[in-house]
């Protein structure tokens, strides 16, 4: 039997806006939210939206430079945590938002993704009886030594709406026991941003910036502990991707995760890529676009290169975005040298356009519309319910 939630949504009064307090913290996060807050100023009778950035991530490349590129106003509030352990981070954003919620009293929070800011600002909505949204739920890599996956199964268990990407996470959700009418399949909003954004992308000098040629080149980022924080790890995927480097240029825009990891545990040695600093948004798409190959262990990266249809290898040996495989451009190649190696040259040896993929139910650029069609549907019947 489902386990069903009880009903928390606040009764409305006549007339009065619907009060959501949005949270973003990690470069991820701001994808995620810009179609969404663009939505609710579209609709300035019915919702008063307060958007918070956690500080999670907090330098330009990271953080502002996001705000600018996507056309997102500038945060109402930036708790300002910075970097830290992921206990250290989680307590900070959990203390800090706790006061502003009971300072803004939000009809309800939205979180999206998986970052710590997602789980620390959903417990404290939810121990102060505000419901939660959550944005991108159900998604399981089933692996739980990634500290996403707790922050992904934590926060889908508190909250009361579940808005999922592909099919995969709704049969996640039911599987664990949510009540169906708490989920809905609305889509990807970082497929909206993509696809709003693909246009004025494309019409950037990046590549030129950078001395390529479209199709001519990969493209590399690495950031999760499971690979950074090992040396061992990390020395031999750069000697793979080196020698890949010496027959097609690997464009390695470098975390700041990264760059510390490989200080710390490679004593500064730098691979043999072409190392850039972070990039916006945009110059990061245009980048993209043209790549002939990407190989990454982000997920979100994985949902990007499927909706261009672009060659994708994981780096990982799990995926929590499964459609990015069965129906996208994605092919999950572990960390071993020579599985990668055999990856590489399927991909530059196969027929041309073998790995095109198509693009997953939904995602289509409607996803944030149909988020906050639901919100404004369930406190409208809620108002209606209090006459």
């Amino acid at each position: 039997m489902p386990i069903r939630q009880e009903d928390h949504l606040m009764p409305l009064d006549p007339n009065e806006k619907i009060r959501v307090l949005a949270v973003a913290g990690a470069r991820p996060n701001f994808m995620k939210i810009a179609p969404l807050m663009h939505e609710f100023a579209r609709r300035p009778d019915r919702f008063e939206p307060v958007l918070v950035h956690t500080g999670q991530h907090y330098d330009k490349a990271m953080s502002e430079s996001f705000f600018e590129d996507l056309g997102i106003p500038q945060p109402d509030v930036n708790l300002g945590v910075g970097s830290g352990s992921h206990g250290q981070q989680t307590a900070q954003v959990l203390m800090k938002i706790e006061e502003l919620l009971i300072e803004r009293r939000p009809h309800a929070v939205l979180v999206v993704g998986d970052v710590n800011s997602t789980i620390a600002a959903a417990l404290a909505a939810v121990k102060l009886d505000i419901p939660v949204a959550h944005v991108e739920a159900g998604l399981r890599s089933w692996d739980r030594k990634m500290p996403e996956e707790i922050n992904r199964v934590l926060t889908d268990s508190v909250s009361h709406w579940l808005f999922t990407t592909e099919p995969s996470a709704e049969e996640n959700l039911l599987r664990e026991g949510v009540a169906p009418e708490k989920i809905h399949f609305v889509g990807n909003v970082m497929i909206d941003t993509l696809l709003a954004h693909q246009e004025r992308a494309r019409e950037l000098d990046t590549l030129a910036r950078l001395g390529l040629s479209p199709h001519s080149y990969a493209v590399l980022t690495l950031h999760r502990p499971s690979n950074v924080d090992s040396a061992e790890r990390l020395i031999r995927l750069f000697e793979v991707l080196g020698r890949l480097n010496k027959e097609l240029p690997v464009i390695f825009p470098i975390h700041p995760r990264t760059a510390h990891a490989i200080e710390a545990n490679l004593g500064g040695l730098k691979p043999d890529l072409h190392l850039t600093d972070p990039l916006g948004y945009l110059d990061f798409l245009r980048l993209l676009t043209d790549a002939q190959m990407v190989l990454t262990d982000s997920g979100g990266i994985q949902e990007e290169t499927t909706a261009l249809g672009v060659p994708c290898l994981t780096l990982r040996n799990s995926t929590e975005r499964p459609v990015t495989v069965t129906e996208g451009t994605n092919r999950i190649v572990g960390t071993d040298p020579a599985a990668i190696e055999t990856a590489i040259a399927d991909l530059r040896n196969g027929p041309a356009g073998e790995k095109n993929g198509r693009r997953p139910a939904l995602w289509d650029g409607r996803a944030a519309a149909r988020i906050v069609d639901i919100l404004e549907r369930d406190f409208s019947e809620r108002e209606l319910d209090k006459v």
